[in-house]
């Protein structure tokens, strides 16, 4: 069912609203009752102004009902002091089906007291599953609240990223733009951020620190930018970035030449809490002709070197692997064993929705492939060439994919929770509830309503 006007979501009583201000008068009734139907609403209305409103009641009501949106920044401080036991946080970029997906995450925290987990988008992502933060939100606090979550939400905008071809020509317009997303995620309670100016790096260079140079420049511009704009009271968490995904091993001389740079740029000013490097994998994986994925040999040695050089001397949380999601299952015990802080995980979950989707959906998306990305066909076979570009139809498909029948649906959700339960359980996260309630400090920020509703172009 989607809501149609106010009426009908106040319809029950269930919540009432004062000043601007949602009260929760029956949890248990929103929670089974209103948080389906809301996510519906944001999802498949017409009506942006309908949207907005329903997402602005998601995130009040998540609020009073104690799901809070908050900075990871505390954890990983401690982390940085070895003040907490060895787990890697996995960080999930939810591409499609989000209500759902995040449900059954919330649903695995619950079951194994787990708290240290964040859901992420990237920018790019942003772009083609037609996901602008404000909605991303409501979907993932909408889900908290179904699955009777309580605590600290982490929602992270994930690579950030700087084209190198724009800076080259307009650094300052091309900053601009990357400030704009910025505070459009932060009105969204995005209150970590991945700065990846890693496009910047100028392998061209002979010296280290020259290479990393504009890099470093450049993710100091962005982290005083988001220390200027934060919300009062609250310690965003920022990453920062030394090695494209998919490019070459990153050193520990990289590394040094990449945090003395920028310890020089931002004197006085808290800087980034972990530190994103290349150990050898790609994003997506690397996709063998039969439309399988290669094998990677992902460097644990650098990675754990790193990780520890990372807490020891600049006393951050760690080191942060991209690309992670199509390793073997076998791997990912080792994230927490090496050190690795963080991890990014996200194509299995899209390859899982894929895995169950109807048929005639898949062919019809397919069909939508070979016409709107023909360009991207040379020197592939079909099976690459899908496998590689069916994330660019999640978007145009997004009403469709959600509108799928509830037993589908169900289907996909059972498959993602042995997924998450497999992952959370590897990279022991269990029971690092009480960790993350004693170094995470929640501000429940309220979010003005005429503000909200007024902010254009965020659905």
């Amino acid at each position: 069912m989607i809501y149609t006007n106010e009426e009908e979501i106040f319809r029950q009583l269930i919540i009432s609203e004062d000043n601007g201000t949602i009260k929760v008068h029956n949890a248990e009734l929103f929670r089974t009752q209103m948080a389906d139907n809301l996510a519906t609403t944001i999802t498949l209305s017409g009506s942006q102004e309908l949207r907005r409103y329903a997402s602005w009641i998601a995130h009040e009501a998540a609020i009073d009902l104690g799901a809070i949106p908050s900075s990871i920044h505390g954890l990983y401080a401690a982390m940085g002091r070895n003040e907490t036991p060895a787990f890697t946080v996995p960080a999930m970029n939810i591409r499609t089906l989000t209500y759902d997906s995040c449900r059954m995450i919330f649903k695995t925290a619950n079951e194994i007291n787990g708290g240290a987990f964040i859901f992420e988008i990237a920018k790019s992502e942003i772009g083609y599953t037609y996901q602008r933060p404000q909605e991303y939100t409501a979907m993932i606090l909408l889900a908290a609240i179904r699955e009777g979550y309580r605590g600290p939400v982490f929602i992270q905008g994930d690579h950030f990223q700087l084209n190198p071809e724009r800076y080259t020509k307009a650094p300052n317009l091309e900053l601009d733009s990357l400030k704009k997303l910025i505070i459009e995620a932060i009105n969204a309670s995005y209150y970590n951020i991945d700065i990846d100016s890693s496009t910047l790096v100028d392998l061209t260079k002979a010296d280290v620190c020259e290479q990393q140079k504009i890099n470093c420049e450049a993710c100091a511009i962005l982290t005083r930018f988001i220390r200027e704009n934060q919300p009062k009271g609250i310690t965003m968490s920022i990453g920062g970035e030394i090695g494209e995904v998919g490019s070459n091993n990153s050193t520990p001389e990289e590394l040094n030449a990449f945090m003395q740079c920028y310890a020089g740029q931002i004197p006085g000013i808290q800087g980034i809490s972990k530190l994103s490097i290349q150990t050898g994998t790609t994003s997506g994986g690397v996709v063998l002709p039969d439309g399988t994925i290669a094998k990677v040999k992902l460097d644990f040695e650098t990675l754990k070197s790193l990780s520890s050089l990372v807490r020891e001397k600049y006393r951050m949380a760690g080191c942060v692997q991209h690309g992670a999601s199509t390793l073997p299952n076998e791997a990912f015990h080792n994230f927490p064993e090496v050190g690795c802080a963080e991890i990014h995980l996200a194509t299995q979950f899209q390859n899982i929705v894929y895995d169950y989707m109807p048929i005639p959906l898949k062919e019809k998306i397919y069909a939508w492939l070979h016409e709107h990305f023909a360009s991207e066909k040379e020197g592939q076979t079909i099976d690459q060439f899908i496998y590689k570009t069916r994330k660019h139809a999640l978007g145009p498909f997004k009403k469709e994919i959600s509108a799928l029948s509830y037993d589908v649906r169900a289907k996909i959700a059972s498959a993602l929770k042995v997924e998450f339960d497999f992952l959370f359980n590897q990279l022991k996260i269990a029971n690092t509830k009480p960790i993350v309630d004693k170094f995470v400090q929640t501000v429940p920020l309220r979010k003005d309503k005429k503000l909200f509703l007024a902010e254009k172009g965020v659905l």
